[in-house]
């Protein structure tokens, strides 16, 4: 096990933003996540600490070495891939086997550490079938374990889940974060996946064009997001970013206005007369029942000011436990918010909206963010 450091680190490429001032100081045996949109430089990170891809400038450190001119063989770091890259000519206990014998390891204790992790992943039924009588499941299973069988130092793991089905991911998702509180070995896992980003890390990078945007627990990311893209790029659906205009202690979405919350006046009096982002999440949002101001109250006995929105039904999509409603501004059909009600909150309505009906939504000052347009940062 070790530590992995990386002190601004950069890739360049002709015609392209490329990395740049990647800083990252990875304890020994803790799990990170790289997430961000596809092209952000998650994978072009990852293969730079494995000795794939060589960094245009800066230096990475794993355990006490400075690996920037030691090969990818001499490392001892494992990579395992999203196509799996098993041999399709050995079976199950050889692909295992075969780091072990590359090392040149006592075959008594190749077949030893074969067995133990076999049994480790519920694969030693599976010893003698080649890959392709495997399922995807049993392929990702077999590449973990040819990775755990030689012991590395770190786990470079590039989207391992994403060829399988759902219920497989989840189930392979939890498998892989029970093989990591078993074995506590540093590991580093590259995913476009937030759902795995938020359940398997014990701090999540967010990159977004070569930059890194922040680095904190999966609370601190979804709690506090430093910008308006950490914020909508994690949570399903993502976070609202809902227009608005500061004036006269007033904020108006759309022709509707409500007070604007004291904390806030401060931050806004430079933009007076200005567009303004408010962040909502779309938990957050609570549907007020047709025949009732119950839920209003609600949030005015838990010390927060209420805050009412008329909005127009665009989509409803049940999905059972939920239902996710695309709504928009009477006025603004541009302006779509998103909200996620549970089905408990379902009941006391009269109906589940429909399309094109009018509904109110209401929401605490408490739960709102505020952004900088022109720049994301958050400034609340």
């Amino acid at each position: 096990m070790a530590q992995v450091q990386l002190e601004k680190i950069a890739k360049r490429w002709a015609g392209s933003d490329g990395i740049e001032d990647i800083n990252l100081d990875i304890p020994d045996g803790e799990f990170w996540v790289f997430v961000g949109p596809s092209g952000c430089g998650k994978s072009t990170i990852l293969r730079m600490i494995a000795g794939l891809e060589t960094p245009t400038a800066g230096n990475i450190t794993i355990g006490d070495r400075l690996v920037n001119q030691i090969p990818a063989r001499q490392r001892d770091v494992a990579m395992v891939f999203q196509n799996y890259a098993l041999y399709p000519h050995m079976t199950v206990a050889e692909n295992l086997a075969f780091g072990l014998k590359m090392r040149k390891a006592d075959p008594n204790t190749i077949s030893d550490r074969v067995q133990v992790v076999a049994k480790s992943l519920s694969i030693d039924h599976l010893l003698n079938r080649k890959p392709t009588q495997l399922s995807g499941g049993q392929q990702q299973r077999v590449a973990l374990g040819r990775a755990i069988a030689r012991e590395p130092q770190v786990f470079l793991l590039d989207e391992p889940l994403s060829n399988l089905d759902a219920q497989l991911r989840d189930d392979t998702r939890a498998e892989l974060k029970l093989l990591h509180q078993k074995l506590g070995i540093t590991m580093i896992y590259v995913t476009h996946d937030q759902t795995e980003a938020m359940t398997l890390a014990d701090r999540i990078v967010v990159l977004n064009r070569g930059r890194i945007q922040q680095i904190g627990t999966p609370a601190e990311i979804y709690y506090q997001p430093q910008n308006l893209m950490v914020a909508t790029f994690l949570g399903s659906p993502p976070m609202n970013a809902i227009s608005a205009i500061y004036q006269d202690e007033l904020l108006t979405i759309g022709e509707q206005n409500f007070t604007c919350p004291e904390p806030w006046r401060s931050l806004l009096q430079s933009a007076q007369d200005q567009k303004v982002l408010i962040g909502i999440r779309p938990e957050n949002l609570n549907l007020v029942p047709l025949e009732s101001d119950s839920l209003q109250g609600e949030s005015h006995r838990n010390g927060s000011s209420s805050i009412l929105l008329t909005l127009r039904v665009v989509i409803v999509e049940p999905l059972g436990s939920e239902t996710l409603i695309r709504a928009c501004l009477p006025d603004d059909p541009a302006q779509v918010i998103q909200i996620k009600i549970h089905s408990i909150s379902s009941r006391i309505l009269a109906s589940i909206p429909a399309p094109n009906d009018l509904i109110d939504v209401s929401f605490s000052s408490d739960d709102l963010f505020l952004f900088a347009p022109e720049t994301g940062i958050r400034l609340a």
